[in-house]
């Protein structure tokens, strides 16, 4: 079995976080876009390093797109100043 290394675990930790704010987006009534979007920019820029040492191209991609997409949202709540999104049926 191969050795993990530092880049792998800090892959897991980002997957770990982007993992969380998927659960808490589908769990919460009343979603924080900031604890959201503020997850998931954490785990694209952990999944980032660890790519950019074991790189594979089109993961490096989607995670630039993740990263994005986050900072968006982040940007688009301290804009309005909401702290917690109403759910739509």
């Amino acid at each position: 079995m191969t050795e993990l290394d530092w880049a792998s675990y800090v892959g897991f930790i980002g997957t770990a976080c982007i993992i969380a704010a998927y659960a808490y987006l589908t769990f919460s009534e009343r979603p924080n876009p900031f604890v959201l979007h503020g997850t998931n920019l954490a785990g694209a820029a952990l999944l980032t390093v660890s790519l950019l040492v074991h790189t594979n191209w089109p993961s490096l991609v989607l995670e630039g797109f993740w990263a994005a997409i986050a900072i968006y949202g982040l940007v688009k709540a301290i804009r309005t100043g909401r702290k917690g999104q109403e759910r739509e049926a």
